[in-house]
């Protein structure tokens, strides 16, 4: 079921997307989605708090860092750097991960998302903005995003002893509702985003060399983390930081292009970049399957 949900929620997605109603649903899913079901899955597992989570929030920070620096240094587009290392985790991202390695990962993906969500909230207005940004400015916008004010009202619970509760069933019950949730409003939106995209050769083809450097990036980081850096059980974690390098650029980042530079030019690079990922996702978790 956690293989067939993800797939039945895109296909879902494929299909309301020629409904009258497609706008609005995309919108009150997204809405659900980054407002409602991830900040509870942040609060329950930072709560419910496993070691090692700190530092796989800035190994997903200071990959992505490196990542849009290094392409930044090929490219000398600030856009194109943007898509290449700010990824959907989020839509695509958990859905995938809780079906390759199960539930049990949604503590390590929690804190690489959170990684990459600071990265993407302090850099990509920067990036696709004309118009410089204070340093205040981007503190203000971090500090509002739904995954930071996740972690202060986590920190309020631990401060008030909730992960000591011997009794949470219904603590459990909501957090599994979000799960579901998450992975049905990520996977539905994708598919509905998708259904309505056009994607050329061209597109596709620049898209295959992007994520074979994005991978290239992976094997790289992933490999230095897991020989010099102390991240507690990461041989179980280092599977799902190696999907970080698979997943393809985050669908936000064309609404802000087109609200600072009115312009949609990451749309393809989004759109075409998500039709690879979801072949290279599917043989990585392939490839975990027959190992």
């Amino acid at each position: 079921m956690a293989l067939l949900f993800p797939l039945l929620s895109f296909i879902c997605g494929l299909i309301l997307a020629s409904s009258t109603l497609s706008t609005q649903l995309k919108s009150l899913l997204s809405s659900a989605l980054a407002r409602l079901f991830i900040p509870i899955v942040i609060i329950y597992n930072m709560v419910f708090y496993r070691e090692g989570s700190l530092s796989l929030m800035l190994f997903s920070f200071f990959a992505a860092f490196l990542m849009f620096f290094a392409f930044l240094a090929i490219s000398k587009d600030r856009l194109a750097s943007l898509c290449f290392s700010y990824t959907n985790m989020a839509w695509l991202g958990f859905p995938i991960a809780i079906a390759l390695f199960g539930s049990e990962i949604s503590s390590a993906m929690i804190a690489l998302y959170i990684g990459i969500s600071i990265f993407g909230n302090t850099w990509a207005v920067t990036s696709v903005s004309s118009e410089a940004q204070s340093f205040k400015e981007i503190i203000k916008k971090v500090m509002q995003s739904p995954p930071v004010i996740a972690l202060f009202i986590a920190l309020i619970f631990r401060g008030l002893d909730f992960q000591s509760l011997h009794n949470h069933q219904w603590i459990d019950r909501i957090y599994s509702i979000a799960k579901w949730g998450m992975s049905f409003a990520g996977m539905c939106v994708l598919g509905m985003w998708l259904r309505n995209t056009r994607v050329d050769r061209y597109d596709l083809l620049q898209s295959f060399k992007v994520a074979g450097l994005k991978l290239l990036c992976g094997v790289i980081l992933c490999g230095l983390a897991y020989q010099f850096l102390p991240i507690p059980y990461i041989h179980e974690y280092i599977g799902v930081m190696f999907l970080l390098f698979c997943l393809p650029p985050a669908a936000n980042i064309v609404a802000l292009e087109t609200h600072y530079q009115g312009t949609g030019i990451s749309a393809k690079y989004i759109a075409s970049g998500t039709i690879v990922s979801c072949g290279i996702c599917f043989l990585y978790g392939l490839i975990l399957y027959l190992i």
